[in-house]
């Protein structure tokens, strides 16, 4: 009986009963358009044979109990024994398993031979990196060597040449002990052109020339505190080869004279212009210079305006007149406090031949104000 119902439930008979479809393969029946249309055919193929495999274990088992049988009644009265662990079932999972660590094993060797691979494809790069930079040190090292023996050669040539131009250097030689005195008379005549003329020259090149302007110390005065400050200029040729005057913009006496400009043979007078101004304003700057440590002072040249701040909202305005301190006078031109003009009748000092000096301390010094 078992060999008829091993012969009757034959696996291939059995699907060929339940779906002949299931035993043609991939190609038959039919052509698939694509691959993707073939791994949806397969994995239903397979999907549909562990179904028919399960239905074929419960089968087998089921008519193994009938075998042991001896009634129908026995079979609706014994009870069903319960399923042994394990089985087929279980050994495909227990398979499962371990082809899944094994595979899990492979892939990380698998990561571990590509990172290793990865390395040594690094190294390799890098080892024929140093090998170009070898190629191209000893390359270097060549030319170096034809440049040192050409270099070798010319330093000879110029070792000839040195012993020519020192023969010659001994034979100029003996004109710089004339050079020398000359250098020195000059540099005496110079510096008494200076003590004459207040004009030093600072520095000089083909684009710009600095002067220096400083007067003789004020009579009866005290030179530390009384001297004015020494005023830089700069003569500035502009390529159409014409000159600009200026005042250094950094020295308290920037508004002394404006910027000129002109062509060359106006410099002279140009300059001769901005001394002059210097000179005949040097005692009123000095004493302006002066002030300044004690007093906040603004000086206006252009206007001989003289601007006291008293305080944050008191401004006083002294005019200073042509030819002061010699004959010009003092005169006060207005007060202002916050902005507003304010009488200045009972401001007027009696002594009208006032200094600088003397106006700032009776300005500080009024309880009026």
């Amino acid at each position: 009986m078992s060999d008829r119902l091993a012969q009757m439930f034959d696996i291939q008979t059995v699907l060929q009963r339940c779906d002949p479809a299931l035993l043609a393969p991939c190609d038959e029946g039919g052509e698939l358009d694509s691959a993707a249309e073939k791994l949806l055919f397969l994995q239903d193929r397979r999907r549909v044979q562990k179904v028919l495999w399960r239905q074929l274990f419960v089968l087998d088992s089921t008519m193994h109990k009938m075998e042991g049988l001896e009634s129908a009644q026995q079979l609706l009265t014994q009870p069903c024994p319960p399923q042994p662990e394990g089985g087929a079932r279980g050994r495909w999972k227990v398979l499962k398993a371990e082809y899944r660590l094994r595979a899990e094993q492979m892939e990380e060797m698998l990561a571990t031979l590509q990172h290793n691979i990865q390395t040594i494809n690094n190294k390799r790069h890098k080892v024929t990196q140093l090998l170009q930079q070898l190629q191209a040190k000893k390359k270097q090292s060549d030319n170096m060597e034809a440049c040192m023996q050409k270099a070798h050669k010319v330093l000879q040539a110029c070792d000839g040449q040195l012993t020519q131009l020192r023969a010659e250097l001994d034979a100029e030689l003996g004109h710089v002990d004339d050079w020398l005195h000359s250098k020195e008379a000059l540099q005496t005549y110079m510096a008494a052109v200076n003590v004459v003329a207040h004009v030093r020259l600072l520095s000089y090149n083909q684009s710009e020339v600095s002067l220096e302007l400083w007067p003789h110390p004020p009579a009866n005065t005290n030179l530390a505190t009384n001297e004015p400050e020494r005023v830089k200029l700069s003569i500035i040729w502009n390529p159409n080869n014409h000159f600009t005057l200026q005042v250094d913009p950094t020295s308290s006496a920037r508004q002394l004279q404006e910027a000129v400009s002109g062509h060359p043979t106006e410099l002279s007078a140009a300059l001769l212009e901005v001394v002059q101004n210097y000179m005949g304003q040097a005692d009123l700057l000095a004493e302006i210079q002066s002030l300044r440590y004690s007093f906040a002072i603004d000086w206006h040249p252009a206007q001989r305006v003289l601007v006291y701040l008293k305080s944050a909202s008191i401004l006083c305005h002294l005019e200073v007149q042509e030819g002061y301190p010699d004959s010009g006078a003092i005169r006060l031109r207005d007060v202002q406090r916050d902005g507003q003009p304010m009488n200045t009748a009972a401001l007027q000092p009696q002594n009208p031949d006032w200094s600088l000096s003397e106006w700032l301390i009776f300005l500080c010094s009024n309880p009026l104000i």
